[in-house]
């Protein structure tokens, strides 16, 4: 694939294309981005080639709609619109199932692949494009069937070269549990922010005790809202879910620190120790 569209030249836009470049330096990479100043940026860091829009399309290898997810849905049925009968188009959303919803009756349905690099951090912008974030890392695939073969394997070769792992699933079950290991831990790490800034307002320096346990609880609260707000609302009912049973797990701990029942609290800490195990598993 040497013709490649990336839409939207953020942080993981960005980074496919600074590794697609370096898996394949005869690729030409191109930028399509709503905001001017992104291209600009991305021209001058080299993550793209040539600035691009929806016109050229036709001539594209590879397409990769990297936007918020309310965005996603819409655009996507103008690029599948606008591609030729045998370009891949994939989107990297963390929201699967109104995505897939959104394409079943299009006519080039077969030529999309819906996708799901679990990997990022959390900064945004061509600035936060980096090499390898891919390398080793969960990509999840679901309605592969769905998708011409010709074109999955295009997809299973590049997802290779950037070291990925490759996880197959439903839309609907990807939904459910993304809200349980990524959207439940935003929410938390925003709310956990929120409590401490205000509190701060009356007690300036606080922040001077905040350590790196602190830090690295609240890292997700930078991330930016103008993808995470759509995210938790097309995926609303299942982070709803998840909310509930957390604040239920919540509201038990304060129970049992209010009944000074200190023991609980050590085995409930203890059996949760088991995360250790399962985390090293994945990494």
């Amino acid at each position: 694939m040497k013709e490649i569209y990336i839409i939207g030249v953020g942080l993981i836009g960005g980074s496919l294309a600074l590794d697609i470049k370096a898996l394949n330096i005869n690729a030409n990479i191109y930028g399509i981005d709503s905001n001017t100043a992104h291209l600009d940026e991305a021209l001058n860091l080299k993550i793209i080639d040539k600035k691009a829009s929806y016109t050229d399309l036709k001539n594209a290898d590879l397409v990769i709609l990297s936007i918020p997810v309310d965005k996603a849905v819409v655009e996507l049925l103008k690029v599948l619109d606008a591609i030729a009968d045998d370009t891949l188009v994939m989107d990297v959303g963390s929201n699967k199932l109104p995505v897939c919803k959104a394409v079943e009756h299009h006519k080039r349905r077969r030529n999309f692949l819906a996708t799901h690099p679990i990997a990022g951090t959390e900064f945004s912008g061509p600035k936060a494009a980096i090499r390898h974030l891919f390398d080793k890392k969960t990509n999840i695939i679901c309605e592969v069937e769905k998708t011409t073969f010709k074109l999955q394997e295009k997809a299973l070769q590049l997802f290779s070269g950037l070291g990925m792992r490759i996880r197959y699933m439903n839309p609907e079950a990807h939904d459910k549990h993304i809200a349980y290991v990524s959207h439940l831990a935003h929410i938390s790490s925003f709310m956990l922010g929120k409590t401490v800034i205000e509190k701060e307002k009356n007690e300036r320096d606080i922040f001077d005790m905040a350590g790196s346990g602190f830090e690295s609880t609240v890292r997700l609260a930078k991330s930016s809202p103008a993808m995470w707000a759509p995210i938790f609302k097309q995926n609303k009912d299942n982070v709803i879910e998840t909310l509930n049973e957390y604040i239920n797990n919540l509201k038990q701990f304060k129970s049992l620190m209010e009944a000074d029942d200190f023991d609980a609290i050590f085995d409930e800490m203890q059996n949760t120790n088991h995360i250790k195990d399962i985390l090293n598993g994945i990494q």
